[in-house]
């Protein structure tokens, strides 16, 4: 009997460890910043709520309003496939940002305590690693443009 008991204890033990952890947007904060000297932009993610502000003050109310279930399932595959560890360590395709010819974005995902911030990149031109994560991100805001 111990025996058996035993073996079902592995067993639950070791699926529990060969499981994949799959990263819980919900838990997650998603900002995105682009700015230049006439220009700025914010959008915060969180439990399925977007803000978008352009007061770089700080001082505008914005009120966060509900991501359909659509682009909520799509953020969250892309929000999976991102590899929180390599944030910091990625490279910008381009360098406009430099002599402005692009606004400087950053990407900062604060998931489970821990604050994972990219190095700057030009805005509209993203990481490979990122880029489908920032694109959706960045579609929301034109949505806004639109009406």
């Amino acid at each position: 009997m111990k025996l058996i008991s035993l073996l079902i204890l592995t067993l639950f033990v070791g699926k529990g460890c060969d499981s994949k952890t799959d990263q819980d947007i919900n838990t997650a904060v998603i900002e995105y910043v682009a700015n230049t000297r006439g220009f700025y932009q914010k959008t915060v993610i969180e439990e399925q709520f977007v803000s978008i502000t352009e007061d770089r003050t700080g001082n505008e109310k914005t009120k966060p309003e509900k991501i359909s279930d659509e682009d909520w399932k799509t953020l969250i595959s892309l929000f999976e496939e991102v590899d929180l560890e390599e944030i910091k360590d990625l490279k910008s395709p381009t360098e406009k940002r430099f002599y402005d010819g692009a606004a400087i974005a950053n990407l900062q995902i604060t998931y489970k305590g821990v604050t994972y911030k990219s190095p700057s990149f030009d805005h509209g031109f993203p990481p490979y690693e990122i880029k489908k994560l920032v694109n959706k991100i960045n579609s929301f805001s034109k949505q806004d443009d639109e009406y």
